[in-house]
């Protein structure tokens, strides 16, 4: 999981009540404790000071910018920190008791005023107005500074594509410049005989290594047709130095049909072990699934998978989502023994099956049916239920209904995989949508 780092700036004036304004402020930094936070108590109130702070923040690699505005002040010191340092930028004004007596801090106007001034300098900001110990306060800090976090990661991100996409699946097909400009991030590119040349002469003991920690989850592994599998096993010792020696955050593999019909053994399995690792894989050299895989790691602390939607039962609210044998182990019902399997259609191993356990999920996908990048976001409940196919695969409950995914997805021509990890994740994803300037479409 990440751990944003977050400015901390408090404003005021000292006209106002500069005694309250202090304890607010005190009050909110308290109240952060746990978040990694730079910056002061102190209250700045004039511009030397504001540029003080600015150069003493411009090194310090933040994520998010809090102001906190702990009294009344007009717009010119959000304004000079917000363009002094271009971050995601988080203004907190407090209410005030109201004691027919003056009006003691007036931070709500101060507020108002910056967000005009940032709103026509074209400078985007979030707003909290709160109690300093106001637990919903405390939770929208945390969700914005991470998908400010996960923003900042973004840019420095490397995804490694293997091979091409397969002809006829365009969903995988992947635009270089857009997502240099939309996300920052770069994709390298490897052909698919580096990979097998480096599987082929995968050091034997990385690739026992490999089987031994494997094999203390996965049952059967040693009823495999031991050079497919070991075939397997290269790969993710390939893939794994790959990733790690070229600092590739991501991988999306063309799975299919040279790893059966060249290598001889499918790298299902593989991927599942580096997904595993919270190195997110995604099959079919899915470039943008791969992407939102890694978005939703970084925003739940755990691993994701990229999966297919294969079966719907409208009468009773439910979906399958299914993969051949590539989802983390991590998502393994833990009343369920993991096994060692080989490909349903390509009858090679080494895959893994079992059932996902029950828990809510967060669904995700960046989306380029439309010719422009969108964020597609739901939700949903993976219930307790036996494998459907072969492989991996999951029964899930939508919050919005099955009837109505399958529409949004027929209707809007989206791509055949989503991405998924476990918890509630919407709010985070909704505001690194805003922050990226990426339309939202609800599934």
């Amino acid at each position: 999981m990440l751990h944003p780092k977050i400015g901390f700036v408090p404003i005021a004036r000292p006209t106002f009540d500069v005694e309250l304004a202090q304890s607010m402020t005190e009050q909110a930094y308290a109240a952060l404790d746990g978040h990694d936070l730079v910056g002061t108590t102190d209250l700045l109130m004039d511009m030397d000071a504001i540029e003080a702070a600015a150069k003493s923040l411009q090194p310090e690699n933040l994520d998010l910018l809090l102001v906190f505005q702990a009294s009344f002040a007009d717009s010119t010191m959000v304004l000079a920190l917000a363009q002094a340092l271009n971050l995601p930028l988080l203004m907190w004004a407090v209410p005030e008791d109201r004691v027919g007596g003056r009006l003691r801090l007036n931070s709500f106007c101060g507020i108002n005023l910056a967000g005009h001034g940032l709103t026509r300098a074209g400078i985007a900001y979030d707003y909290i107005y709160a109690e300093p110990t106001d637990s919903k306060a405390i939770e929208k800090v945390k969700t914005i500074a991470t998908a400010a976090a996960v923003r900042r990661q973004l840019t420095t991100s490397r995804i490694g594509r293997i091979g091409e996409n397969p002809a006829g699946f365009d969903t995988c097909l992947v635009n270089y410049d857009g997502l240099k400009q939309t996300l920052g991030l770069d994709i390298v590119q490897v052909e698919l005989e580096t990979v097998f040349d480096g599987a082929r002469q995968a050091d034997p003991a990385k690739i026992n290594d490999a089987l031994g920690k494997i094999s203390q989850d996965v049952a059967g592994i040693d009823d495999m047709e031991p050079e497919a599998t070991n075939g397997t096993l290269g790969t993710y010792v390939t893939l794994r130095d790959m990733a790690d020696n070229q600092s590739l955050d991501g991988l999306a593999v063309r799975c299919w049909p040279e790893f059966f019909t060249e290598l001889g053994c499918s790298a299902c399995g593989a991927m599942s072990m580096l997904s595993h690792e919270m190195t997110p894989s995604s099959c079919e050299a899915d470039v943008n699934g791969t992407i939102t895989q890694l978005i939703l790691q970084w925003i739940s602390g755990e691993p994701a998978f990229g999966t297919d939607l294969v079966s719907f039962d409208v009468d009773k609210n439910e979906a399958v989502l299914w993969h051949c044998g590539l989802a983390p182990l991590h998502m393994a019902d833990p009343d369920y023994q993991a096994q060692a399997t080989i490909h349903s259609n390509r009858k090679m191993p080494l895959l893994m099956e079992f059932p996902l356990k029950p828990g809510r999920v967060t669904i995700a996908r960046l989306s380029e049916a439309t010719g422009e990048f969108r964020l597609v976001i739901g939700g949903g409940e993976m219930l307790k239920a036996p494998p459907s196919f072969t492989g991996t695969s999951g029964t899930i409950r939508f919050d919005h209904g099955a009837q109505a995914v399958m529409d949004t997805i027929m209707n809007e021509g989206l791509e055949h995989h989503i991405s998924i990890t476990y918890g509630d994740h919407t709010a985070t994803l909704l505001t690194l949508a805003k922050m990226l300037k990426l339309p939202v479409l609800h599934l």
